[in-house]
Order: C-alpha cells, then sequence, then structure tokens
C-alpha cells in the first residue's frame, strides 16, 4: 500500500512546514535541504517514510494545485479546532492526532528540540505564520474605510472663509466647457489658449479685481489672491500668464506709480486690452535685484530716459509674457543721473505695437521649450536706447524732479530699495497659494483614488483599499495634515499683508519670503509622494500629477530661489534677535537669563524629556513651547557663533557663507512655529463640534510630524530622550491611522471642481 498522509497520519505532522515552504509556489535551496536534512535525521520515520515526504519537496516535481489546496483544508480545520496554536509544530500534532492518537507526550517531548531547531532553520516565527493561515471574513485592515464624521459643506465654508462667493464664481469657470483641460502638445498653440483663457477671465472681471474702482476693479486685493488660489486647481500656466498680466505687470504699476499711472496703463492691464510684462530677472544677476546692469538714463534736455542693456548677460530674462504677448514691460533698471547712479528703479517700457511687432531697440528671443508651463511665453530682452517720456518712471517713491534732481520721499537709499521691493511681495503670496492648491490637486486625486484601488489582503479574503495599509497612509496622510495647517498660514500672511503698516513691512516681507519658499518645497514633496502612491496610474498623463510636477516644479526657483528667500527671512530674525538684546539694561539682561533657567528647569527635566503620556503629546502647550524653545535655540546660537566668527577676525561675508545652512534652520523653525500658532488660533476658533474633532487629529499629526522631522536636533539638546521621540514616532503613526477613515471627506472638503482632478479620481476605472 502506498504511503500517504492520510493512510499514515504521524507524517502528517511536517504537512505545515512542507505547506508553509511551497506556499509562494517556489522551493528555495536552502528550504530544501533544512527539511531534507531534518527528515534524514529522524530515527523514528521508516525508509520509506522518509523518501514520501522527501518526495514532496522535490524541486522539479512541485505539488499540484489540488494537493496545496487539500493540505490548506487540514490546515484551516485543525486551526479552527483550537484557535490558540502557537506555532507549526503544534500545529502538526494536531493534525496528525486528529482521528487517533499518532504521537504520545513522550514521543513529542523526544521529537520537541528537533522541530523547534527545523522552524528556526526555516526562519520561521511560529505565531506570525498561524496568523497567516488563519481564515478571515473581515480584518482590522479590511474594515478600516472612509466614514464622514463631519459635514463636508461646512469644513469648505471653513476653508473658504469670508472669500467663499468669488471662489465659488472662479470654480464655476473653470469647471466650465470653455475651460476644458484638453491641453495642446503643440507649444504656440497652447500659448493662444492660455491667452484665449486669461481673456475670459478678464472679460468676467478677474483681471482687475485688486485695482482702483476708479479703473475698472474691485479694490480688493485679498479676492484676488482667492482667485489666484482657485484658478490653480486648473491648468498652472494659465496662473502664471494671470498672474504675470495682472499681477506683476497692472500691481507693479498700482503699487509702484501715481495716478497719472493708473489713469495710463491700468484699465488696459486689467481688460488685457494692454498685454504687459515685469522685466527684473537678468541672466547673470538673478536674485541680486540690487545688482542688476540695465540703465535708465536721464536726459534733462527732452526730459526722457534713455534704456540700455550695457552687456550680453545684463538681459532681461525668462521674463513672462514677452516672446509672444506683451506689448509694454515694467523694467527695473539703474537710474543714471549726469553720470551718477541712484539705484534700481522701475519704468514702463513699450517693446511691440499693436500688431504685436517688435518696436526698434528692442530685441526679443525665445526662452524656449521648458520643463512645464509651456503655455507661458517667457521671453529674453534686450534694450538699445529705447527712449521713454520722463512721465514713465514709476515715481511713487522716487522721481526727478523738474530742476533735473533726484528726490524722494525716502532719504535712505537702502530703505527706499526695500520699500519698493517691499510692495511687490504679493507675488510671493500669490505663488505659495498657488503651490497649495496644486498639492491639494494631487492629494486629492491620490487619496480618492487609494480608497478605490484594492490590492492583496487576508489569506482567503478580499483584496484590500490601499489607502487601508499604514505605509500608505503615512506617506499621504501628514501630506494631508500640511495642506491644512498651510491654508491657515497662507491666510494670516495674506491678512497681514493687506493690513499692513509701515513698521512692520520688514517683518511681512520676511514672513511672505519664508512661506513662499516652506510651502512650495511642500508642493514639490507632496506631489512627488502622490506621483509614487498612484502607482503606473501616476504616470499617466490623465491624472494630471506629471503636469502638476512639472508646472510647480519652477515654483521653488522664481519669485526668488526658496534657499536665498530662506536666508532673507533668517537675517530678518537674526536682526529681531539682535534688536532685542541691544535694547537690553542689566535687569532685562537678568531676567532673560532668570526665564531660560526656568525653561530648562520645566521643560528639561528628566520627568518632562521621557514624558510619553498622550495626553501630554497632545497637549498644544507641549507643541507651542517645543516649537518656541527650537527657534530661540537655534537664533541665539547663530548669533553667538556669528559673533565669535568675526571676533576671530574672519571677514563678514565669509562668516555670512559659513552660517548659511545655519540660517536655512533659523528659517524653518521660525515658519513651523507661525503655522503651528495659526492651526491653534484656527481651532479655537472653530465651533462646529466635529470640524474641530477632525482638524484636531490634522493639528496633531502636523505638530508631532513635525517634532519626529526634527527628532535628531530634540535628543542632541536633550529637550527629549530616546522613550518620548519614538512615542512621537508611534503616536504619529497611529494619527495617520485615524485619520484615514476622513481622509476622502477632508479632500472633498477642498470641492475641486472634477473637471480638475486626474481621471481615476473621477471615473469607474479607479475601481479596478
Amino acid at each position: 500500500m502506498d504511503i500517504t498522509f492520510n493512510n499514515d497520519p504521524k507524517l502528517s505532522i511536517l504537512l505545515p512546514v512542507i505547506y508553509y515552504a511551497w506556499q509562494d509556489d517556489v522551493l528555495t535551496n536552502t528550504e530544501f535541504t533544512t527539511i531534507s536534512d531534518f527528515i534524514n535525521g529522524q530515527d523514528w520515520l521508516t525508509k520509506a517514510e522518509k523518501a514520501f515526504l522527501k518526495s514532496k519537496i522535490t524541486l522539479s516535481e512541485p505539488p499540484s494545485r489540488s494537493e496545496l489546496f487539500h493540505w490548506k483544508e487540514k490546515i484551516n480545520q485543525a486551526i479552527d479546532s483550537n484557535p490558540k496554536i502557537g506555532g507549526l509544530t503544534d500545529l502538526g500534532l494536531l493534525i496528525a492526532n486528529a482521528e487517533r492518537p499518532a504521537f504520545s507526550n513522550e514521543d513529542i517531548t523526544k521529537i520537541a528540540p528537533a522541530f523547534a531547531k527545523l522552524e528556526s532553520g526555516l526562519g520561521i516565527m511560529g505565531p506570525e505564520v498561524i496568523s497567516g493561515f488563519r481564515r478571515r471574513e473581515k480584518t482590522l485592515t479590511q474594515e478600516h474605510n472612509t466614514v464622514e464624521s463631519f459635514n463636508v459643506q461646512k469644513m469648505t465654508d471653513l476653508l473658504d472663509g469670508n472669500q467663499a462667493d468669488i471662489i465659488n464664481k472662479v470654480k464655476s469657470i473653470i469647471g466650465s466647457e470653455a475651460f476644458k483641460l484638453d491641453i495642446p502638445t503643440d507649444v504656440a498653440e497652447f500659448r493662444e489658449k492660455v491667452l484665449q483663457w486669461c481673456k475670459l477671465l478678464a472679460d468676467e472681471g478677474l483681471g482687475s479685481y485688486a485695482y482702483p474702482k476708479a479703473q475698472g476693479g474691485k479694490d480688493d486685493i485679498e479676492g484676488y489672491f482667492a482667485i489666484m488660489e482657485t484658478l490653480s486647481y486648473h491648468d498652472l500656466s494659465l496662473v502664471i500668464k494671470f498672474g504675470v498680466q495682472f499681477g506683476l505687470w497692472g500691481m507693479s504699476v498700482m503699487f509702484l506709480g501715481t495716478n497719472k499711472h493708473f489713469n495710463k496703463y491700468l484699465k488696459g492691464a486689467g481688460t488685457l486690452e494692454l498685454p504687459g510684462c515685469f522685466a527684473m530677472t537678468e541672466t547673470h544677476h538673478g536674485s541680486n535685484v540690487k545688482g542688476i546692469h540695465t540703465t535708465a538714463t536721464y536726459n534733462h534736455a527732452d526730459r526722457t530716459f534713455i534704456i540700455n542693456t550695457p552687456e550680453k548677460y545684463d538681459r532681461k530674462e525668462y521674463i513672462g509674457n514677452a516672446a509672444n504677448h506683451g506689448e509694454m514691460a515694467t523694467v527695473f533698471a539703474k537710474l543714471i543721473i549726469e553720470g551718477k547712479d541712484y539705484g534700481v528703479n522701475a519704468f514702463v517700457v513699450p517693446i511691440r505695437n499693436k500688431n504685436k511687432e517688435v518696436l526698434p531697440g528692442i530685441t526679443i528671443e525665445d526662452c524656449g521649450h521648458k520643463m512645464g508651463l509651456n503655455g507661458v511665453d517667457n521671453g529674453i530682452i534686450t534694450f538699445k536706447n529705447i527712449v521713454i517720456p520722463h512721465e514713465d518712471m514709476l515715481d511713487k517713491f522716487a522721481s526727478v524732479n523738474e530742476a533735473g534732481e533726484f528726490e524722494s520721499p525716502i532719504p535712505s537709499d537702502n530703505r527706499r530699495f526695500f520699500t519698493m521691493l517691499g510692495t511687490l511681495v504679493g507675488g510671493r503670496i500669490g505663488i505659495p497659494r498657488s503651490a497649495l492648491a496644486a498639492s491639494k490637486t494631487g492629494l486629492a486625486t491620490t487619496i480618492k483614488y487609494s480608497d478605490k484601488r484594492r490590492q492583496f489582503g487576508p489569506e482567503g479574503g478580499n483584496e484590500v483599499p490601499i489607502l487601508n495599509y499604514r505605509m500608505h497612509q503615512r506617506r499621504l496622510m501628514p501630506y494631508l495634515a500640511n495642506s491644512y495647517a498651510l491654508t491657515f498660514g497662507l491666510q494670516y500672511l495674506t491678512k497681514r499683508f493687506i493690513n499692513r503698516k509701515e513698521d512692520e513691512m520688514q517683518e511681512i516681507e520676511a514672513l511672505a519670503a519664508g512661506l513662499k519658499a516652506y510651502t512650495t518645497w511642500n508642493a514639490r514633496n507632496t506631489l512627488q509622494e502622490c506621483r509614487e502612491a498612484c502607482g503606473g496610474k501616476g504616470y499617466l498623463s490623465e491624472n494630471r500629477i506629471d503636469d502638476l510636477k512639472n508646472d510647480t516644479e519652477i515654483y521653488t526657483t522664481f519669485e526668488g530661489d526658496n534657499t536665498v528667500l530662506m536666508q532673507l527671512t533668517a537675517k530678518n530674525r537674526l536682526g529681531e534677535f539682535r534688536k532685542q538684546f541691544g535694547e537690553m539694561n542689566v535687569s532685562t539682561i537678568f531676567n532673560y537669563v532668570v526665564d531660560k533657567a526656568k525653561t530648562s528647569i520645566t521643560e528639561k527635566n528628566p520627568i518632562a524629556t521621557r514624558n510619553t503620556d498622550e495626553a501630554h503629546l497632545k497637549d498644544p502647550a507641549f507643541h507651542l513651547q517645543a516649537f518656541q524653545y527650537r527657534e530661540k535655540e537655534i537664533v541665539s546660537s547663530a548669533a553667538r557663533r556669528f559673533k565669535k566668527l568675526v571676533d576671530d577676525g574672519l571677514d563678514a561675508f565669509d562668516a555670512a557663507n559659513i552660517m548659511h545652512p545655519h540660517m536655512l534652520q533659523i528659517a524653518d523653525s521660525y515658519l513651523d512655529r507661525v503655522v503651528l500658532e495659526q492651526f491653534q488660533i484656527k481651532l479655537q476658533d472653530t465651533k462646529d463640534e466635529a470640524l474641530k474633532e477632525v482638524l484636531t487629529r490634522l493639528y496633531n499629526l502636523f505638530a508631532l510630524n513635525k517634532i519626529g522631522e526634527h527628532k535628531a536636533w530634540y535628543l542632541e539638546q536633550g529637550y527629549m530622550e530616546g522613550v518620548k521621540t519614538k512615542a512621537v514616532r508611534k503616536l504619529v503613526s497611529q494619527l495617520c491611522w485615524e485619520i484615514r477613515q476622513d481622509a476622502v471627506p477632508l479632500v472633498d472638503a477642498f470641492n475641486i471642481p472634477a473637471s480638475c482632478l486626474g481621471a481615476v479620481a473621477t471615473t469607474k476605472a479607479a475601481e479596478a
């Protein structure tokens, strides 16, 4: 009679091991050798039984599907009969002894060490393998699906705030058939399409929204920023073209000019009857606006200015609206009067006539195909003896009087320069708000897709939405929390800019510069994670992540290179620190030392540094203290370090160069704290309990994830110990798990038009 598992029950003790080895359809040489050596070493097996068992691990003759199924049924029956089985040997004994005793207790005692060695040799962790064998109709992961714990419309209203009406109007427009996202592959055609979209927006009165009412506008700068952010759910070439025409060109006239300029240019700018450019950046001078070389030489005889590009690489480069459509340009140039340089000023210069013909003395080159934003006609402009009238100097902060003399209401050259640039800080508000909208679009597409896309699952169970997997949540939920945090942070910046006072402008400019960098870097990282989290679908153009990634890539560079902007922010914070200490007397210095000592006692004592209580880790006071501590320590250490470098004889320029990496930490810690505070204020102002509950989870994730990102610094400072940072990491994972169920409603609250989302977020194909 042939030997089988059925007629020789004691052999079934090895059935779970053999099934485990074959369950992935591949038996490795190591597994074969380990099991074969085990069989050969068992003297309780006959020669024939050994031969039978070896036949079941023959590499060239794997078990059939029906055999594997039959073995699995035996395993399932045994597990169902005794759910507390601890390992494969126990499971094998249960199967072997199922009908009649095949092994006595004495037998088990003798063979147990050998079986333990076998499991170890195969790298088997008994409980884990048994858990994988169990049949489950439902699991925790399977059941952790989308719920709606709050009213989505109320969340949308909270996000939109007092700009809901204009936001909804813009969403209606970009969701219409006229704005269908069928982007041409031909660059020339794409540029014309974007121009037509801009004209449609101008016809709706959106282009002039920020301009004075006398020039056809609404005198509503906050509304303009809301328009620009909302348009960013649509094509980003449109957003940049819109921003160049109505923002940079029109608002440079509005902020740097006076009534004569408003009357001459603003209405045409707002209706797009007068397309224009903003010509600041030069090829070889980049972010160094003060170092530009273009000149505007004053000729008192006929009261004109002559605009010139001195050398080849002093040309204006990467100028939006220049290659095809621009007729006018706000040109930043050094004002020269009788051979004396009076610094950078702004002038309105014609570059084309109404027939789109380039004017004499103007040379325009096309920047060509770009990584993204190919609907924007970027160009290079060179000026050769271009004569403009005296009245076309934008003279709000500086002018040339009737006697041909330079005059300004601001006597300091540096202060005048920074005041002039400070009025243009709006670009550093519009760009991060646009980047945030792009992040939201990517997140909405990815999270909605991940909620539908199913893959893998428990043995014998259904496949699970990939958004239910902890690692997928860990990839996306922190960026979702960031998107809410930055919404509140950028709204705060916008309101500060609109309600600005002169003595606040330096701080506002520094905050805008920092948040521009902070938000656009976040957009870059968010969209990369979205691309990967969508797998192959994220690579398809129909899902928009490619355009969003490519178009926002330049956001980290224009309106100021991010690294340079962060240094500007840090310089402001160091200045505030020095000012504070410069005003200190003996008494205030003593108080500062006492306060610092108190901080060390209260926040760096062993109880605080090791406190892993969940209530403490979720305490807003703990978050704020941790963020403030990091900011203050980094700023004060930077000030001390810079002073020591200079005191040791190093040139201040070289000392600043050494300090650059430290400066970025100053800016980052400051921005973390500002955004955290604005999230806390929003929570305090939220009355709806359901909204407050989900926002609190997002807030906690934002705060703790930031602490986790900087855990090395906190550990170095002794502010936290490893046990605490480990607890933070675990809580971040748990918050991601909790937020997952609200993730789809949270992105639904962005209320992005369906036509602007990727195909996988809006079609049944996502369920496949």
